[in-house]
């Protein structure tokens, strides 16, 4: 959030999460630092002195508040490392008198593990400060070496290159009355007058103008295999090179048009559709591709391909740092942090983890078989939603045999049966 989008009201009902944390003024001071270097480590956040958890606003003006400068003091006396931190003292009412309230602008650490003054290291994840091990402090030491792609000046970029409709609608979501400049600067996009990395990505009229590979190709094949040649099976193929938020506004509408629906028959007798696949499980999917694939691996794009018993998402990178195969529904952590909190600030991207947890969930109230994630070759992510269609065609096939013999069935060819099928499946 941008320091005047944040209000009052904002400040005292929004729950606490990724990118906001409350905490009352008669706590230790000390007892922030771990909070600050969580969300150093993290996405950056605010962090509210003078506010209870539950949203009470009960200031410094008592007798067990701390001081001001007692809390301004934790990030340089208790913390290790290099915090981009500001502040703002804001004046409020408490019980009919005057008081203030401390707000800490924490942004993240771009290519620096910042660690307290006892040299313990914490990771925002949803609305906790969670305290990582050895090997989690590891892989985050690996993994800010990923974060700096975002950070990287395109030097040969400008203001000219950025589509003003797109970052339009983002002031609108914003709520602000800053430039294009500023909103962009602010989120650290523009640097110097030139747009880095995470600035094309999410908001060029052309991005692969710079990073050739940074777009979303959409495939549909006649059949369950890829096949190659003469007997090559690809019967619709569509690129994506926009700004990230226009691929999730397009290929949305596009794949909608590409699934099939099917029919089916409840248990009052009325004829009811259902979709192949929930739109919440395949769009989730492809959010979180843009999102969290490794953008400095230049010579592979994300793939979203469409066979007759499958939709699978293949996007490159591993699973960013803490992520596993084996955790990744109970535990967040963004690769591109600048690129989830604009998307998330579109009302895309989910906090806790919620949306891969949801994917699951849906695919079983569809009675479809669970998502499965893998990591091909160490160095890519694969999301692969199985349809029922092979089920389907089985019950067909029951039914048709309990009316005609086996004979019968042998002889007809392709479009007879498929007549009949229909008939069946129909009454």
């Amino acid at each position: 959030m941008l320091p005047e989008a944040l209000t009052l009201d904002y400040l005292t009902n929004e729950e606490e999460g990724q990118y906001l944390d409350r905490k009352s003024a008669r706590i230790k001071p000390i007892d922030i630092a771990r909070h600050i270097v969580a969300f150093a480590n993290a996405n950056g956040g605010v962090l509210v002195i003078g506010i209870e958890d539950d949203g009470q606003i009960t200031g410094f003006h008592n007798n067990d508040s701390k001081s001001i400068n007692d809390f301004l003091e934790i990030p340089y006396s208790s913390c290790k490392g290099r915090i981009k931190i500001e502040h703002e003292i804001r004046k409020v009412t408490v019980n009919s008198k005057k008081d203030s309230i401390l707000l800490l602008f924490i942004e993240p650490s771009d290519n620096a593990v910042i660690k307290t003054s006892d040299d313990k290291v914490y990771l925002r994840v949803g609305d906790k400060s969670k305290l990582l091990n050895h090997e989690q402090v590891t892989q985050l030491e690996y993994d800010k070496g990923e974060r700096v792609f975002e950070d990287i000046v395109v030097e040969d970029s400008s203001m000219e290159d950025v589509d003003l409709q797109l970052l339009q609608q983002y002031k609108e979501k914003l709520g602000t009355s800053l430039s294009y400049e500023e909103i962009l600067d602010a989120r650290g996009l523009l640097k110097r007058g030139h747009l880095t990395n995470a600035g094309i990505l999410l908001f060029a009229k052309y991005p692969t103008k710079f990073l050739p590979n940074a777009r979303l190709r959409l495939l549909k094949f006649d059949g369950t295999r890829f096949e190659t040649g003469r007997r090559l099976n690809i019967v619709k193929e569509i690129n994506y090179e926009y700004a990230i938020p226009k691929i999730i506004q397009e290929v949305k509408t596009a794949i909608n048009l590409q699934l099939r629906e099917f029919q089916y028959l409840d248990e009052n007798g009325v004829f009811k559709i259902i979709p192949e696949y929930p739109e919440f499980a395949w769009f989730e999917g492809i959010v979180n591709s843009l999102t969290h694939r490794n953008y400095s691996i230049i010579g592979d794009h994300i793939r979203v391909s469409l066979y007759d018993d499958r939709l699978e998402i293949f996007s490159p990178g591993h699973l960013p740092n803490i992520v596993t195969l084996d955790n990744m529904l109970n535990t967040r952590y963004s690769r591109n942090p600048r690129i989830a909190r604009v998307l998330s600030e579109f009302g895309w991207v989910k906090e806790l983890n919620e949306g891969v947890k949801r994917i699951y969930d849906e695919m079983q109230m569809f009675f479809l078989k669970e998502p499965t994630y893998t990591e091909p070759n160490g160095n890519s992510v694969l999301l692969v939603l199985e349809n029922s269609i092979t089920s389907r065609q089985l019950r067909t096939n029951d039914k048709l045999s309990s009316i005609f013999r086996q004979e019968i069935l042998e002889s007809l060819n392709e479009f007879e049966t498929t007549i009949i099928q229909y008939l069946a499946n129909n009454k």
